[in-house]
């Protein structure tokens, strides 16, 4: 099963991408599932290196980090995050600057496409 989780909302502060961020990790762990995901929007800051949360926070970019250790492929859109004044060489370890013609992509790729 081929699965998009689209990311909209800020990193901290609301938790619809805290609870995305976890249903994508459980599902890249199962077999049988690939997972995509791609952050716009606000979400786009999520993929920022270097986040510095109060111990016992979640940290966005860690659980960035498990999708794609997992096997999952985790994008951020480079509209949103030249928007936001963050550079490729600024985003995390397995992320990468995504495109809309690349989101379109994985669209017509996933069999469910979760929006978060």
């Amino acid at each position: 099963m081929n699965t998009l989780f689209i990311l909209n909302g800020a990193p901290y502060g609301a938790e619809p991408t805290y609870n995305g961020l976890r249903l994508a990790g459980a599902l890249a762990r199962m077999e049988h599932q690939t997972v995509r995901l791609f952050l716009m929007g606000d979400a786009a800051g999520g993929a920022k290196a270097g986040q510095k949360v109060p111990e016992g926070y979640y940290n966005v970019l860690h659980m960035l980090g498990r999708v794609a250790r997992a096997g999952g492929e985790v994008a951020a859109c480079g509209t949103c995050l030249d928007a936001r004044g963050i550079a490729a060489e600024e985003i995390g370890e397995g992320i990468h600057r995504g495109t809309l013609d690349e989101l379109a992509q994985w669209t017509a790729w996933a069999d469910k496409v979760l929006v978060f």
